[in-house]
């Protein structure tokens, strides 16, 4: 059992919610579809009716014949009979088609809303949360929730045929109708019995598609990883263990939802044994026509279908709130990141400060303790250190990707949380290690920064970034197709493509992951043109892996466990022999061209 339910613990942004206020939330995704729902709830009002007149008709036509042999009543009889059969049908098909419509405009938008809750969530919601879990509640969960729906107007149906029949029998017969309800108590009892085994069934059932899903988004990203360490028999073990989990789950949820229904027509077919004897009796002795009898016995079996399928659909009904409470939790994810302010950021001269400024991913591993840093406008400023050193910490608080905890962090002297989101980060720009391109042409990827760039526009940036030269190497140049993720371009394309794309945005404040670090000599000396022309004018915050790019800087910032340690120019902080100097020999040195290895830090050779 331990291994079964392993893994299937609730997300850290899930939430308990009441049957009421789901039921509230989803109301409120109906509101636009009144009309038609207020349609479809007159059709089956109506329809109700039909079905609870073909019993009556029956026990009428039974009373009539007994009595009375005209052929001509008979028709009449049948014709009402047919009338109300095809007139039911009609009505349920209309009714179904409205009712699916009205329920794809409502999943359609609560999935956009979800969708649009994936895309407010800060970077440290995708840090602690797979992706593929979050992608199973956009599209499953939201699929799932049209179960609600869909069992919701079902059941007011049945309720409402179960109301209509039993005001026909109490006209009828009293004593048979109270006979008919006595194993009501008893299905009640079950149903309700059910209904919270049913409830952790689905939300399990759910959590275990979700990590189905999450494997598989992850085994297919990593796939040229596995096969470059012949690790394919590893990956596929991985999947079926976690395959064979969903199957325990679904197995265990299918036992749940389909041993409900079985249960509880045993149950009713109690009740229609207790009618048909009792009403055979009560005919023996003269106290209810066989008309009534008839009527009591085909009304019973209409009668225990809605009243089973009302018990069973309340276990199923729950699924359908599990994936709502799901999507919810989803959408009423509270934000890390908190502003205080709405103010329309504007063109930036790009003054960074940090004063007194904490921060930690975690409580428990704090990355800044009353860090104190200033980056004049217009400056480039390198960031080297160690791994942990907090030089990425930086460039993402500046894009304003993480909450911090204290201090404060400055933006032409007004404090970063103070303005609009949107219109700041309009103002910055961020290039990537590993840039990410969109499946597309090299063209729309650049244009993905300003989507209202004309062509000429975009080939005039993409031929400023590294003099244009790298544009001549593509076939269909700029309308070269780069692929799902930009596999179709080398790493070097890729990152001129996102230095174009960076270039074209014209931002106040760039932040750069050092975008040489992959690359070869030439593409290098190409991108680092390209850096040349995005950097100038602007402030810059370079998180440096190559030496190329901390020479260019105006200023080298030396970080230690969230602190500086150093800083200056490249000549003074090798001279001072300090931490920089022990960085350069360790880790930059062999970038000179004429590095000799096992010669050590000789400062009249850089500085020749």
């Amino acid at each position: 059992m331990g291994f079964i339910m392993e893994g299937l613990e609730a997300d850290d942004y899930d939430r308990q919610y009441s049957d009421r206020e789901l039921l509230r939330r989803i109301v409120g995704y109906f509101r636009p579809q009144l009309r038609i729902m207020l349609s479809v709830v007159a059709m089956v009002f109506v329809a109700s009716l039909l079905d609870v007149a073909l019993p009556v008709l029956l026990a009428e036509g039974v009373d009539v014949l007994a009595v009375n042999r005209d052929s001509g009543l008979m028709l009449l009889l049948v014709g009402g009979i047919l009338l109300s059969g095809v007139l039911s049908w009609g009505l349920n098909f209309v009714r179904q088609w409205y009712s699916a419509r009205a329920i794809a405009d409502v999943v359609l938008k609560l999935r956009l809303d979800a969708f649009d809750a994936v895309m407010e969530r800060d970077l440290s919601f995708y840090d602690e949360q797979p992706s593929g879990k979050i992608v199973s509640r956009v599209t499953s969960d939201t699929e799932d929730f049209s179960t609600v729906v869909t069992l919701a107007v079902n059941l007011f149906s049945q309720c409402l045929l179960v109301v209509l029949i039993l005001a026909a029998l109490l006209y009828r017969d009293v004593r048979l109708t109270l006979i008919t309800l006595v194993i009501m108590p008893l299905i009640a009892a079950i149903a309700l019995g059910f209904r919270a085994i049913a409830r952790r069934s689905a939300q399990r059932s759910q959590r275990a598609q979700a990590r189905v899903n999450s494997n598989v988004q992850e085994a297919v990203a990593g796939v040229s990883v596995a096969k470059n360490f012949r690790q394919e028999a590893t990956m596929y073990e991985e999947f079926a263990g976690v395959n064979e989990q969903a199957y325990q789950v679904n197995l265990r949820s299918g036992f749940v939802f389909n041993g409900i229904f079985p249960l509880l027509v045993v149950v009713a077919n109690l009740g229609t044994t207790l009618v048909v004897y009792y009403g055979g009796r009560s005919v023996q002795s003269g106290q209810v026509s066989a008309g009534d009898w008839y009527l009591f016995v085909q009304s019973v079996t209409i009668f225990w279908f809605p009243i089973t399928s009302i018990a069973s659909f309340w276990s199923q009904f729950q699924q359908g709130l599990s994936a709502s409470e799901r999507v919810f939790a989803l959408i009423d994810a509270e934000p890390r990141v908190i502003q205080t302010n709405a103010l329309p950021a504007g063109r930036l001269a790009g003054r960074i400060e940090f004063q007194d400024f904490d921060f930690g991913y975690n409580t428990q591993q704090p990355v800044f303790k009353r860090f104190n840093l200033t980056i004049e406008a217009g400056e480039t400023v390198a960031l080297v250190g160690h791994t942990g050193a907090g030089k990425s910490s930086i460039g993402k608080l500046v894009a304003r990707f993480y909450e911090f905890q204290g201090g404060r962090l400055l933006i032409d002297g007004r404090d970063l949380r103070e303005f609009e989101l949107s219109s700041y980060r309009r103002r910055l720009g961020v290039v990537p290690q590993t840039p990410f391109l969109f499946a597309g042409t090299i063209a729309g990827n650049i244009g993905y920064s300003r989507p209202d760039a004309t062509p000429d526009e975009i080939e005039s940036v993409a031929r400023r970034v590294g003099e244009g030269e790298w544009l001549e190497s593509l076939p269909a140049g700029l309308d070269t197709v780069v692929g799902e993720m930009g596999r179709g371009l080398s790493m070097g394309q890729r990152q001129l493509v996102a230095l174009a794309r960076v270039l074209l945005q014209d931002p106040s404040i760039v932040i750069l992951d050092e975008a040489t670090a992959s690359v070869d000599p030439l593409t290098e000396e190409l991108i680092q043109e390209g850096l040349d022309v995005v950097l100038e004018g602007r402030t810059s915050i370079v998180i440096a892996h190559r030496l190329s790019t901390i020479r260019h800087a105006d200023r080298i910032i030396v970080l230690s466990r969230g602190e500086i340690v150093e800083e200056g120019d490249h000549d003074s902080l090798l001279r001072a022999g300090g931490h920089y100097a022990d960085l350069y020999n360790t880790y930059f040195r062999h970038q000179v061209p004429d590095y000799r290895p096992g010669e050590g830090f000789v400062p009249a050779a850089i500085q020749g």
